[in-house]
């Protein structure tokens, strides 16, 4: 069982807003060949690193930590502490992994 260390981030989401840390993008196939910058594919797995308080009637169901399948153009990109991230709605997140 693994554990999962809280990041403390300077920005909170609003409403059924979320922040997500992308996964590092693939960096080998699995036959072993590199794959350079300019033909990798955009990660659609983070961790969530900030939730906001959800909406008045719609609690949120994600909440930090989670490992979570967003789509592929989901999201706005911003820099958050030098790290690239994802802001996006929940409703956008398709499942929570584990």
């Amino acid at each position: 069982m693994s554990t999962v260390t809280e990041v403390q981030v300077n920005v909170q989401p609003l409403a059924d807003r979320v922040l997500v840390e992308p996964a590092p993008a693939e960096e080998k196939t699995a036959f072993g060949i590199i794959i350079p910058d300019t033909a990798k594919e955009k990660p659609q797995r983070g961790t969530v690193i900030a939730v906001g308080p959800g909406k008045k009637d719609e609690p949120m169901t994600v909440k930090v930590g989670d490992i979570v399948l967003y789509g592929k153009y989901s999201g706005t990109e911003i820099a958050v502490d030098g790290k690239d991230c994802l802001i996006m709605r929940e409703s956008d997140i398709y499942a929570v992994i584990g």
